[in-house]
């Protein structure tokens, strides 16, 4: 395979370039949510905006007086957004999160956001064994996002009792996958509470990594690492 010399940062600025930016828009009534999904790959957040940029998106039923101001975002929202969406294949915000403060007080607000779709490798490992990152030779690995928990009833639940695979509402996002494995070819992490918490005692969780291989610079030697 023919790889350039490019930093992580630039090759993932390009591949957003080539790549369609998806739009989301959710009008501001309490309770409403936005549903960000990827079919491919995982999202990458790049703008979102709570507020009013122009006097037409979701004006149906409204005064005038409630759309007049355009100018009107809150701070933070991409960072809020990004937090809890990117590195995902699907993502859902409730707009009431953002209701903790009013840049615009009688104007009536929305969520925009405008992402695109990452292509990237989808690795679950169930608790007490060993997650294996691999790349091609060559090519080096970049971790999006890794949760240590429970978010379903399907995945690792052989031979597990029932009452250890009912909460799933147990997360416990990890930088620890990223530290340890980004810029090397191949990687192995135990997938145990000892490595990455316990935070949800009584339910068999699993390790969700979602990573992408990158080309590695020419004369680097790959490395492999395993983390105790």
């Amino acid at each position: 395979m023919l790889c350039f010399r490019l930093s992580t940062t630039l090759l993932l600025a390009a591949t957003c370039s080539l790549m369609t930016a998806e739009r989301a828009i959710t009008c501001g009534s309490e309770g409403n949510v936005q549903r960000l999904s990827c079919d491919d790959g995982v999202i990458s957040v790049q703008t979102a905006l709570y507020g009013r940029a122009d006097a037409v998106t979701c004006s149906e039923g409204r005064p005038p007086a409630q759309l007049t101001n355009t100018q009107c975002s809150q701070v933070g929202t991409v960072d809020v957004v990004k937090k809890r969406c990117d590195g995902k294949r699907e993502c859902e915000l409730n707009i009431n999160i953002f209701y903790t403060s009013d840049p615009c007080k009688r104007t009536y607000k929305y969520l925009e956001t405008t992402y695109t779709c990452l292509p990237a490798i989808h690795l679950d490992a169930c608790e007490g064994s060993l997650a294996q990152l691999q790349c091609d030779q060559g090519q080096v690995i970049f971790v999006y996002g890794a949760d240590y928990g429970r978010s379903d009833q399907t995945t690792c639940i052989y031979q597990r009792p029932l009452n250890q695979i009912q909460n799933i509402s147990c997360s416990n996002p990890t930088g620890k996958v990223a530290d340890s494995c980004n810029g090397k070819n191949s990687c192995t992490i135990a997938v145990s509470n000892s490595v990455f918490g316990n935070p949800c005692i009584g339910t068999y969780k699993y390790l969700k990594v979602v990573y992408t291989c990158n080309c590695s610079h020419p004369g680097t030697t790959p490395v492999t690492t395993q983390l105790p």
